[in-house]
């Protein structure tokens, strides 16, 4: 099934940063997008200000993101965006392990599978999962607290759901580098734009493009 003229879209965390980046680099390419923010408030300003749709989308509140999936029905592009970044020990009480595991495993897995029956319907489709070279066992899992081991696992998803996906359907995971966003500090050297590059080419993969890949700017980088 080739890609249709006008894919829609899904974009978690997309209110500012890299993944309101891709939201508009995806609209600029034609796709039917929808900004998904667990910030109401901020979330409509931002889908307005780029002339997309909105929905209320809180990673850690399955109850929001399955009303938005159902009332849409399925988008052919779920671009996994949205994360969190604490600094606590993983051996310490205050360890962000749960929340971490919550926003960039547990709920990309029930995305996918909330629109598993849309990809069926239509044979085409494409996953974004938004890593981090801090999750690549290459670069020794770095970065505080449990957002390495969050980003791995990620990571191994990607490679997993390859056997589970219809035919059609693409999974990736990129790195999009050290970008300035409020994650990523104001001394970062890549903008958004740089950021958003690999995941809005992956979101666009033609037929014969890959799947189960790990990339940085647009190249295979290890696992």
């Amino acid at each position: 099934m080739t890609r249709p003229l006008h894919p829609t879209a899904l974009v978690t965390g997309a209110n500012r940063g890299i993944g309101k980046a891709i939201a508009a680099a995806l609209k600029a390419r034609g796709c039917r997008v929808t900004l998904g923010a667990r910030d109401e408030g901020g979330g409509r300003a931002a889908a307005a200000e780029l002339g997309v749709g909105f929905a209320r989308v809180d990673l850690s509140d399955p109850d929001s993101y399955f009303t938005a999936m159902t009332e849409a029905g399925g988008f052919d592009i779920l671009v996994n965006n949205a994360g969190v970044l604490g600094d606590a020990s993983l051996l310490s009480p205050r360890s962000d392990f749960d929340q971490a595991m919550e926003v960039m495993v547990h709920a990309p897995l029930d995305l996918v599978r909330l629109n598993l029956p849309h990809w069926q319907r239509s044979g085409w489709g494409r996953v974004v999962n938004m890593s981090s070279g801090w999750g690549a066992f290459s670069s020794g899992l770095e970065g505080p607290g449990a957002y390495g081991v969050a980003k791995a696992a990620l990571n191994a998803l990607t490679v997993a759901l390859v056997r589970d996906l219809p035919a059609g359907v693409k999974i990736n995971a990129c790195d999009p580098g050290w970008v300035a966003t409020r994650m990523g500090g104001v001394t970062a050297p890549r903008s958004v734009q740089e950021g958003a590059d690999t995941p809005v080419w992956l979101a666009l993969l033609p037929d014969d493009g890959p799947t189960g890949g790990f990339f940085l700017d647009r190249q295979r980088r290890e696992w």
